[in-house]
């Protein structure tokens, strides 16, 4: 698969849920610390997800790569009490898709939503093994927040990263 010209961000239709969610669980499987079976079933929720956030879809070449899961306020599938927060939640690039700027493409939406939505941060969880997310987190400015890092279940550390949006300038 080809460079980021290609990727198209969009909301994933209700026809392409349990591909969504299929994609979602095949992505984590990749990470050492993946497999629990309640998470998984989680993942595979899409149709959930949907009834207070927004999921988009990553397509390339035709075919959805990519998805993640962006909520907007203090919603049910927000982690952390930050009414001025936007988050992003559950990101997942097929293995097939990664380094052709999938996950970049996901992020940058869910910015731009935040943006747009007038949220002063957006903030993100994201395990101990998954690297190569935490350096596209940094690559777009998301800076650690250990202040909050949590555990779900045992032998999983989260670790709270942050990106601070810059406010518009007051109308005089």
């Amino acid at each position: 698969m080809t460079g980021t010209s290609g990727v198209t961000v969009r909301a994933v239709r209700p026809d392409e849920y349990a591909l969504a969610g299929e994609l979602l669980v095949e992505a984590y499987r990749t990470l050492a610390d993946a497999g629990d079976p309640a998470y998984e079933r989680h993942l595979r929720d899409v149709a959930r997800h949907v009834q207070d956030s927004d999921v988009l879809g990553a397509e390339l070449e035709g075919r959805i790569v990519g998805c993640v899961t962006f909520v907007d306020g203090l919603k049910p599938l927000s982690e952390v009490d930050d009414p001025d927060a936007a988050t992003i939640r559950m990101l997942g690039v097929a293995a097939e898709a990664r380094g052709c700027g999938v996950g970049a493409a996901l992020v940058r939406a869910c910015i731009e939503r935040a943006k747009s939505a007038g949220r002063r941060r957006v903030r993100l969880d994201t395990r101990t093994s998954m690297t190569g997310a935490q350096r596209l987190y940094e690559r777009f400015g998301f800076r650690r927040d250990p202040d909050h890092d949590w555990s779900p279940a045992p032998a999983i550390v989260l670790l709270g990263y942050v990106l601070e949006l810059e406010q518009p300038e007051p109308e005089h």
